[in-house]
This record gives C-alpha cells, structure tokens and sequence, in this order.
C-alpha cells in the first residue's frame, strides 16, 4: 500500500565482546570501600532514615565512598564525554544530578575512574568509553541480516563497510523486510537488548491485504496461537485503509522469527510489505534505504537506560 512505501520511519542477535568488564559492574552496584567515605569526597549520602510522616524505622546505610584518589576529577570525565564545558558539568554536580556507581555525588573534589566507574546523569547513562559505538541503519529489501554470507547475497556488513570497528547486528530483520537495525561493538548493550527478559519494544509499518476490521487490535492484543505457541502485539492500530489493503501499526516486544508476518497471516491479513520504524527508543527518522548514522550520546544514553543500564 503506498502509505507505507512512502513512509521513512524516526533515528536484532549478535554478540560482541562483553563490555561489562570495564564498566565496574551492573549499573547501581556500589563499587565503594564498604562504607568507609565519611570526611571523604563525595561520600554525602542520605540522612539517618527520617520518612514522610516523622516515621523512622532505624538508621540509613551509611553512604558508599566513591572516591578515587588516583582518578580524574568528575566534572572533567563528564565534559570529556561531551555533557558541556567544565563550568557546566561542575553545576551539574553541585546541583545533584549526577549520580557514581549509584551514589548522588555533589562535590566537586570527587575523582573517579572513567574505566569503571558507571556514571548517570538525571537518571541516564553516561558512556565513556569512546572506543564503544551505536549505529542505526536503514535494511534495505533484499539484504540479510548477518555479517557474512556463505551464499554470497548482500549483507548489512556491505552497508557498513568504511567502519573500522567490528559491529554486531543486534535482531534481524528477514531479508522481504526493511528499516531500523542497530549495530554496535558494545557486547554488554546489545546482549541487553537482545535478551527477551527486557523486552524491548519494536514499531513497524505494515501493509496488509484487506480491510481490517475494528475488533482486530483487540484480538492481536489478547493474542493469536501460532504454530510455535500463542503471541500477542502490544499495540496495534489502523494507520489508513482501502476496501483491499489496510497500512497498520504494529508495536510488540517479541522476537520470534517473522513474528508480525506469522500474526497476521494467522489473522487473515497478509503483509505485503513490512518497515521497522522503531527500536526501543531509536527511529529510523529520514534516513535513507542503506544507508546508516552513529547514535547521539542522548540515544545511546535512553538506549542504555531502557535495558537498565
């Protein structure tokens, strides 16, 4: 249906090396000296358990030092990964709103470790490692989603040939379908993305034979048995719709093997053609059939932020 084809969505498994290695563990596991910050820097923390209402239920943990005298200084390692000038990321500090290894640090003395010390700044995070690199690319029809071929047709390393990093596919997109597909050589944040435990929503645009009937998101959302089990979309709607073909909206965290494809075939509607417009909080935006951008340190941060990083 032409709405589709018209359409350019907004701007999944493979595996790369674990990051996790140089990023001081799972995000908001202190990485302190058991507590032994007081008089340190940065080592504020919360007071002793007073609650809403004058409640008090014993006193809080004591707080977590995350000084690291041989470090860098925070508000250095911050406008080094391009939160601002210095000036900048010291009011960010003093102002709360940057939190190490889980801990609010408000001081300004604090030095940390940019190699493992995991940084948030307003709830996201804050990448470091500038070696590591995100990149959403537009599938073209025809090209299979691996890094390499055995049968030889077009692959999406063809399409990302003049990166020097050794990239990882994060999902596929089957090779009758387009749009939105992340690469990255982060293996800590596309083993995140891939695994179904943080189900990752997906968008698509999909033409479909027939007119839909009204009763059928209800349907997809309380789901429709296929041959590998029952399936369920979170989010359906009608976009535009003829007497022969309809161009609907599917949202739906699943990642089984041409899910949609299967869901709507199962539900007498066909898909002819199917883009992926949306990957978590990534759009595919305006760019263009084959052709790929690096993600902004905000996308990367909302990325990671999604998976619980």
């Amino acid at each position: 249906m032409s709405g589709a084809r018209g359409h350019r969505g907004g701007g999944t498994g493979g595996s790369g090396r674990d990051a996790s290695a140089g990023r001081g563990g799972r995000p908001g596991a202190p990485r302190g000296r058991g507590g032994q910050g007081a008089g340190r820097p940065g080592a504020k923390g919360a007071g002793q358990g007073a609650r809403p209402g004058g409640a008090r239920r014993g006193p809080a943990p004591d707080p977590v030092d995350v000084h690291d005298p041989d470090g860098v200084r925070l508000q250095k390692v911050l406008a080094q990964a391009g939160l601002g000038s210095r000036r900048a990321c010291e009011e960010l500090v003093s102002s709360g709103r940057v939190t190490v290894d889980g801990q609010v640090v408000v001081e300004l003395g604090v030095r940390v470790d940019p190699t493992k010390a995991v940084l948030h700044v307003d709830g996201m995070r804050v990448q470091l490692d500038t070696s590591l690199v995100t990149i959403a690319l537009n599938k073209p029809l025809g090209v299979v989603s691996t890094m390499h071929d055995p049968e030889g047709r077009p692959s999406l390393a063809q399409l990302v040939a003049d990166r020097e990093e050794r990239l990882f596919h994060i999902g596929r997109l089957d090779a009758e379908s387009e749009g939105l597909i992340l690469l990255t050589n982060d293996g800590e944040l596309a083993n995140r993305l891939a695994h179904p435990r943080h189900g990752v929503p997906k968008t698509y645009l999909a033409d479909v034979e027939g007119r839909v009937p009204a009763n059928l998101a209800a349907r997809l959302k309380r789901g429709i048995e296929l041959d590998d089990g029952p399936a369920a979309v979170d989010e359906f709607r009608v976009v535009q719709t003829t007497p022969q073909a309809s161009l609907v909206e599917v949202v739906i965290h699943e990642g089984r093997n041409r899910i949609v494809r299967r869901l709507m075939e199962q539900a007498g509607h066909p898909v002819t053609r199917l883009v992926r417009t949306k990957v978590g909080p990534i759009r595919l935006g305006d760019l263009r059939p084959g052709r790929n951008r690096v993600l902004s340190r905000t996308e990367v941060g909302s990325l990671m932020a999604s998976v619980g990083m």
